[in-house]
């Protein structure tokens, strides 16, 4: 079974979904602690949220394999994201409340993990890298935005309360300054939630690995804070009510990143 599902859409723009999946092979969850074995850490329900987006022409590419299976949003060399913060790793070990995912003795090895990346990470972004350059091909260009959801308070990486929408585009590096602006402009208009360009989340590994501004591919992480759209205590339930809000702002940024256009 593939780690992904996909829906090939005809337009500019693909929605990405690294972390809401949770299928977790019996291999590693018999080894999960009873912390790890609610996966409390997934960006739950965010592939709902994006339901939308292929209806209307957008690829959309959904990760069905635990974070704690791989992080499909780490540099898979190793290297941390955020030089001198606490980083979580490729086969995570702790989570997000800095309990232990494992036992000690049933930590993933070095060899472990390179097995998870041959199989699950490998073919993920082997994958999504056909889908940039198919889109890229039809249109010139493509746009991917990275689509994340985190607790809205996690003192592990943040101090006090997150903003509701946190866009990061790796410092403007990661796309054009007008694509930027466009993301921006969107979520300047929803005055129901706070927004933050750049600030404690710029972009993970997907968004500086895609981002080729200079090559005509723009990428961009939106990390939502759950509060927005569901219950951020287990057993983590959506909020149809709650969410509509959220799923009216996406399609505008959905459709505003769809219609930009590179200038001539």
């Amino acid at each position: 079974m593939a780690s992904w599902r996909l829906a090939q859409g005809d337009s500019p723009l693909i929605v990405n979904v690294p972390h809401a999946g949770t299928l977790v092979p019996d291999s590693v969850g018999s080894r999960l602690t009873l912390a790890a074995r609610a996966l409390p850490d997934t960006d739950w329900h965010v592939e709902k949220l994006y339901d939308f987006a292929a209806k209307e022409g957008a690829t959309l590419m959904t990760a069905t394999q635990s974070r704690y299976v791989i992080d499909l949003n780490r540099d898979p060399s190793g290297a941390a994201l955020y030089a001198g913060a606490d980083n979580t790793e490729l086969c995570p070990t702790r989570t997000f409340a800095d309990e232990p995912i494992y036992a000690p003795q049933d930590a993933p090895a070095p060899d472990e993990v390179t097995q998870r990346t041959v199989t699950h990470f490998l073919p993920y972004h082997q994958q999504l890298s056909v889908e940039v350059a198919r889109v890229k091909k039809r249109h010139g260009y493509a746009v991917l935005l990275d689509g994340h959801s985190i607790r809205g308070e996690v003192p592990r990486f943040f101090a006090g309360r997150l903003p509701d929408l946190n866009l990061g585009t790796a410092d403007a590096t990661s796309c054009s300054l007008d694509v930027q602006a466009v993301a921006v402009s969107v979520l300047k208009s929803a005055q129901r939630f706070t927004y933050v360009v750049n600030g404690r989340f710029k972009g993970g590994w997907i968004t500086r690995h895609y981002g080729r501004p200079y090559d005509h591919v723009h990428a961009l992480q939106l990390e939502m804070a759950q509060r927005c759209y569901m219950d951020e205590s287990p057993p983590y339930a959506w909020d149809a009510a709650r969410a509509a809000p959220l799923v009216a702002l996406l399609r505008r940024l959905v459709a505003a990143l769809t219609e930009w256009r590179p200038h001539a």
